[in-house]
Formats: C-alpha cells, sequence, structure tokens
C-alpha cells in the first residue's frame, strides 16, 4: 500500500464548505502516488466513499487521463501525464504539471518547525 495510509473507518469523515482540489484531482494523485492501489485505499486515502472512487476512475478513464491493465485480482493503473487539462482557464497545462504540486516523494518533505506544515525542499 505504498504511499496510503490506513483506512481510518468504513466511513469518509464529513466535509462541507469548498476545498482548493477537487475529488478528481485527490483521486489521480493518490494513483500517481501508488499505481497498484485498491479503490479500497484510495478512497481512504482521499476521503470518499469505495462508490465516489469508481466513479472518478471511470470519468478519468472516458476521458483518457486514466487507463488499467488487470492482472490477477489487481490494477495497475497508468496516467496520461501528456493530456491537458479540461477547464480553458488551464489551457496548455498538462496532467503532469498537475501531478508535480500534487504529487512529491517522501524524501522530498520537510517539516516547518514549530507548525508541523510541510513545504517541498526542491
Amino acid at each position: 500500500m505504498d504511499g496510503l495510509p490506513e483506512p481510518h473507518s468504513g466511513v469518509p469523515e464529513p466535509h462541507t464548505g469548498w476545498t482548493f482540489v477537487t475529488n478528481h484531482a485527490r483521486v489521480l494523485a493518490a494513483i500517481a502516488d501508488n499505481h497498484n492501489a485498491r479503490i479500497r485505499d484510495i478512497a481512504a486515502h482521499c476521503r470518499l466513499t469505495e462508490r465516489a472512487v469508481q466513479k472518478i476512475i471511470s470519468d478519468l478513464e472516458h476521458d483518457g487521463y486514466l487507463s488499467h491493465t488487470r492482472e490477477g485480482r489487481t490494477n495497475t493503473y497508468r496516467i496520461d501525464p501528456g493530456k491537458v487539462l479540461r477547464h480553458p482557464a488551464e489551457a496548455g497545462l498538462t496532467v503532469a504539471s498537475l501531478l508535480s504540486l500534487l504529487v512529491q516523494d517522501e524524501a522530498d518533505r520537510t517539516t516547518l518547525p514549530g507548525d508541523g506544515r510541510r513545504h517541498s525542499t526542491a
């Protein structure tokens, strides 16, 4: 389960209000972190239901951002890093540019003293 935390419980914590990152971006980043992640683990990591993650994966596959191959009971996902983002305001930006902001190697992160926030050392 490389990169994804253990599931907390069967039900995600509720969230109200807006967020900076969409659920589609969260799922894509979780898959970028572990191309063999199970839907259950992605859901726990993103604080979504498994059904929501299945729908998001279906959306991403339908529009060519993601594909998968099945080996036994394991899915291996492949992200198309050159695919351009959908919104006109991000015209020309690719999935790779989005993921470069959302996915970082653990070795490239440090914790800021006193506040627990992380920043990139790159």
